[in-house]
C-alpha cells in the first residue's frame, strides 16, 4: 500500500496560450480525451493504491474537484495550498495528512502534469523504488537520457542498491550544452525527474533535520486545518511563514539516504512546446496537428487550432496555437522562451495571461461573445442542479434570454422559472439569483448594460460554493 500525492499547483506558461494561470496544463486535455490530471490518476489503476491527496491551489479548487469527480475518484483528499511555497513545503502537509491518518506505507510524489508513453515500465520501476523506500530511502526516478538535454537536471548514480536501484552521488542543475553532451555519453547521468517515493516519517524527520522552521511552519499549519466543503485548507498565516524551497534542495541534495531507479519508459514533462511536438503523433512530413487544420509544403510544424481555420503554406519548424482570443506564432527551436513572452504579456497587464475567453466556474462556465462601452454580451452554460450567488450589481443591469433549459429566476423575494425563448431583466441594484432545476445544462445569453462592467462589480450575499 502507498499513499499518492499528486502536485497539481504549477502555471504551466510555457505552453501559452492554452495554459493560462486560471486554467493551467495540468487541468488541460493536450495528448488525448483526458486532463493530464485524469491522466496521472489513471496511471494508478490497479497498483494497490490508498486514497490520493491532490495538492493544487486555491484558483483551481474547483477545477480539481470536477476533474476528480469525471475520473470517478471520490475518496480524494484536495488539500489547497495558501500559497505556493515550493515542492518540499507541499509534499510537508501531504506527509503530515498520512501521518496523521496512520496511512501504510510510502507517499509516491506525481506531478499532475508529466506524460510516461510506457506504463508497463513504470510500475516496474515504482516496485523497485518501493522496495527501496521499505529500507528507509528517499527515492527518485532517474529518467534513461534519449538526448544531450540542457532543460532538464540531471542525477548522477553512485552505488548499486540491488536491481535497477542506485545511490543518488550528486544532483546536478540544468547544464550548458556541453556538459550535456558529457552526461549522455557517461552512462551514469539521468534526467531528474521530479518523481519520488518517500517513506513519510523519514521525509519529516529528514526536513526536520535540514529546515527546522520549514518543519514547524507546516506542522503549525496543519494542525490549524480546517475542512471546507470537499476541501483541506492549511492554516494560511502560519503556512506563509515557512521559507520556500523544492524538495531536491531543502532535501534531496542533503540527505545521506537519497536513492534513484532508473526509469526508461518514454518520460516528458511536457514543458514545453517542444517537448509536446515530440510527444504527439507525426504525418508523414513531422507535423503534429490538431483541430481545424491544413498544412501546406509545412514541415516540422506544430499546429493547435480551437475555434477556426488555421492554414501553413511553405513554412517548417513552427508553433502555431490559435483560441478564441489569442495566437501564438513561434519558432519551435525556441518554446522555451515562450515564459519570457508571458511575463512580458503579463507587465503590460495583458488579460489573455490570466483566463481564456471561456471561464470556468464551480456552476458551469461562460463566453465573453460581444463587449463594447457600456455592454457585454455572454453566453452562459449552468450545470444541472448549480446555481450562481444571491448578488447584485452597483453599475450594471442584466437581460437574459433562455437558449436551451429551464432558469429558476430569484429577484429580490420573487421566484420564478424562465424557459426556452423566454427573458428577464435584472435592473441595476436589484438582488437576484440565477440556477438551473433540470437535468440538462442550462443555456442563456446574458446582455448587460452599464457604466461599468468589470467581474468585480459583484456582490455576493451568500455562495453555496465558499466564495468570497
Amino acid at each position: 500500500m502507498f499513499t499518492p500525492v499528486i502536485l497539481a499547483g504549477g502555471s504551466g506558461s510555457r505552453l501559452w496560450p492554452l495554459s493560462r494561470r486560471k486554467r493551467p496544463k495540468q487541468f488541460l486535455s493536450l495528448l488525448d480525451d483526458r486532463s493530464l490530471l485524469a491522466s496521472t490518476l489513471a496511471r494508478l489503476d490497479g497498483l494497490g493504491a490508498g486514497s490520493p491527496i491532490v495538492i493544487c491551489q486555491e484558483d483551481h479548487r474547483f477545477l480539481a474537484a470536477e476533474q476528480l469527480r469525471q475520473a470517478g475518484v471520490e475518496d480524494a483528499i484536495l488539500l489547497l495550498e495558501p500559497e505556493g511555497r515550493g515542492t518540499a513545503p507541499a509534499i510537508a502537509l501531504a506527509a503530515w495528512v498520512a501521518e496523521t491518518q496512520g496511512r501504510d506505507g510510502p507517499l509516491l510524489v506525481l506531478p499532475s502534469d508529466h506524460h510516461l508513453a510506457d506504463e508497463t515500465a513504470f510500475r516496474q520501476a515504482l516496485l523497485h523504488a518501493l522496495r527501496l523506500a521499505g529500507q528507509g530511502r528517499l527515492v527518485t526516478f532517474g529518467v534513461v537520457p534519449t538526448r544531450a538535454e540542457t532543460g532538464y537536471g540531471y542525477l548522477q548514480a553512485g552505488e548499486r542498491l540491488g536491481d535497477n536501484g542506485y545511490a543518488v552521488a550528486r544532483f546536478v542543475e540544468k547544464p550548458d550544452a556541453m556538459t550535456a553532451e558529457a552526461f549522455q555519453a557517461s552512462g551514469e547521468h539521468y534526467w531528474n525527474s521530479g518523481m519520488f517515493v518517500l517513506p513519510p516519517e523519514d521525509y519529516l524527520a529528514a526536513l526536520g533535520t535540514f529546515e527546522p522552521a520549514m518543519l514547524e511552519a507546516c506542522r503549525r499549519a496543519m494542525e490549524g486545518a480546517a475542512s471546507d466543503l470537499d476541501f483541506l485548507r492549511p492554516q494560511a498565516d502560519a503556512f506563509r511563514a515557512s521559507p520556500s524551497g523544492s524538495i531536491d534542495v531543502a532535501v534531496m541534495e542533503r540527505t545521506d539516504d537519497a536513492a534513484m531507479v532508473t526509469l526508461a519508459a518514454g518520460w516528458s514533462d511536457i514543458g514545453s512546446w517542444q517537448a509536446l511536438w515530440e510527444v504527439l503523433p507525426h504525418d508523414e512530413r513531422g507535423n503534429a496537428l490538431h483541430g481545424d487544420v491544413c498544412c501546406e509544403a509545412s514541415e516540422g510544424m506544430l499546429v493547435h487550432a480551437e475555434s477556426r481555420l488555421v492554414a501553413t503554406l511553405g513554412v517548417e519548424n513552427l508553433v502555431v496555437v490559435e483560441t478564441a482570443d489569442a495566437v501564438l506564432v513561434a519558432d519551435r527551436r525556441r518554446a522555451q522562451d515562450v515564459r519570457q513572452l508571458v511575463e512580458h504579456l503579463e507587465s503590460v497587464g495583458r488579460p489573455e495571461v490570466v483566463e481564456h475567453a471561456t471561464v470556468f466556474r464551480p456552476w458551469g462556465h461562460y463566453q465573453s461573445v460581444d463587449a463594447g462601452p457600456r455592454h457585454q454580451v455572454k453566453r452562459i452554460i449552468v450545470e444541472p442542479g448549480a446555481r450562481l450567488s444571491r448578488q447584485l450589481h452597483h453599475h450594471r443591469a442584466e437581460h437574459w434570454v433562455v437558449v436551451s433549459g429551464t432558469a429558476r429566476v430569484t429577484l429580490d423575494d420573487r421566484q420564478f422559472l424562465v424557459g426556452e425563448n423566454e427573458s428577464t431583466f435584472i435592473p441595476v441594484g436589484r438582488v437576484h439569483c440565477l440556477e438551473n432545476p433540470g437535468l440538462i445544462p442550462l443555456a442563456l445569453i446574458e446582455v448587460q448594460s452599464g457604466s461599468y462592467l468589470g467581474e468585480d462589480d459583484i456582490v455576493r450575499l451568500d455562495d453555496r460554493y465558499g466564495r468570497e
